[in-house]
């Protein structure tokens, strides 16, 4: 070990919790010292009391039992010195000394149990998320991916919003969605929906058949146990189905309900808006709908930013909304990876990290170089009139 190791570490101890013991043993040595110097009169003695207290502020039950019992030996000796131990006052001061240090190592104790727990519900939140939403392959067929995710509720990482791609042949499907409701009460019907995707998105032929079966799972899941849950009528999830093929420029969509991507095109953001959206997932009940796939251009080099409403609808301290489709825009030329982080900084910052929902995030770029062939020239053309048409729209009504 070299000499500039050598004095990393050392200064990595002296910051560690136990180097921070030094405070409270000098203040028992000045202490100490003090009184013993004073008049016989003035007594500073009873200021020991400060030494355990402050050592529960960085450490465990035992360091701190030893900063007491420290005390208490100093306290004694003070007591002997000025008369005797076994006088009314002294005796007061030591059972006083006493009981605050047997009280700041309870406290120490039960600080650290909670410190524990709190840590082996952080483990299993983490595995719980890694095994409901699996991390994405950054590269997938021609496609490069990056997703976020921010929990709403304070020391959860998993919560109602999911996420999930699936490949089929030569084409990747992709599903967002969000479960009605926020945090770990929504977790079972996030679950249940992606693995209901990850068997269906394999065997339908359409996006609008598959969002029909997805419907009639949620549908069937809500259901089961109704006299489990009152509310059950009362829960949909909202959800976007997207189809991408690998060597084709059009790509398809049906919406449940759910926010519609931003398209980024040669620095340029628009919105992708479909026009037919229908009901959420989990309506089955409410009758036969018509759903369809709607086809819009994908080209080389073009990203599909895709969320859930917890980003668009992201409040900040004036309460105004997240301004997605402009703070993109600043970003519009970065990799899906740095576009996923830049808006997601951006999105805490605006809120101070206060989310009120759940917020997923979603990038999805086909690669610059990837071939493309059986151009099919109308899907091409009206995709694209589709999204200029969109995009006006939306710059006429702000």
């Amino acid at each position: 070990m070299d000499a500039g190791q050598y004095l990393v570490r050392v200064w990595q101890r002296w910051h560690s919790s136990h180097a921070l013991v030094v405070i409270p043993l000098m203040l028992i040595a000045g202490i100490t010292l003090a009184d013993v110097r004073t008049e016989q009169s003035v007594h500073v003695g009873p200021l020991l009391v400060a030494a355990p207290a402050i050592t529960t502020a960085f450490a465990g039950p035992r360091l701190t039992g030893l900063v007491g019992a420290l005390a208490l030996g100093a306290q004694t000796f003070l007591a002997a010195r000025s008369g005797g131990v076994a006088t009314s006052n002294h005796i007061a001061q030591l059972a006083g000394l006493a009981a605050l240090s047997v009280f700041a190592v309870l406290v120490c104790y039960v600080r650290d149990r909670h410190k524990e727990q709190l840590a082996q519900v952080r483990s299993v939140s983490e595995a719980a998320q890694r095994a409901l939403l699996r991390p994405l392959p950054e590269r997938l067929g021609p496609l490069h991916i990056a997703s976020s995710y921010l929990a709403a509720e304070k020391e959860a990482h998993i919560g109602g919003d999911l996420y999930a791609v699936a490949r089929t042949g030569e084409r990747t499907r992709v599903i967002i969605g969000d479960v009605r409701g926020k945090g770990l009460s929504a977790v079972g019907e996030a679950a249940m929906l992606l693995g209901a995707f990850q068997e269906a998105a394999h065997q339908h032929a359409t996006l609008h058949v598959l969002a029909d079966a997805l419907d009639r799972s949620v549908h069937r899941y809500l259901t089961q146990f109704p006299e489990a849950d009152e509310e059950a009528q009362e829960h949909f999830i909202t959800a976007l189905l997207l189809e991408i093929p690998d060597h084709s420029p059009v790509a398809r969509m049906t919406v449940c309900g759910h926010p519609t991507p931003l398209l980024i095109r040669h620095g340029t953001v628009m919105a992708v808006a479909s026009p037919h959206t229908a009901p959420p997932l989990g309506t089955w009940e409410l009758g036969p709908r018509t759903r369809t796939a709607h086809a819009f251009s994908f080209l080389a080099g073009d990203t599909l930013l895709l969320y859930t409403d917890g980003v668009m609808e992201a409040r900040g301290p004036t309460r105004t909304f997240y301004p997605l489709e402009e703070r993109v825009a600043h970003c519009a030329k970065s990799s899906p990876t740095a576009l996923v982080h830049h808006v997601q900084q951006d999105l805490l910052a605006h809120t101070r990290g206060a989310l009120c929902d759940d917020a997923a995030l979603l990038a999805i770029q086909r690669s610059p170089t990837a071939p493309l062939s059986g151009l099919h020239l109308g899907d091409l053309v009206h995709g694209v009139g589709r999204q200029v048409r969109t995009h006006e729209e939306h710059q006429q009504t702000v």
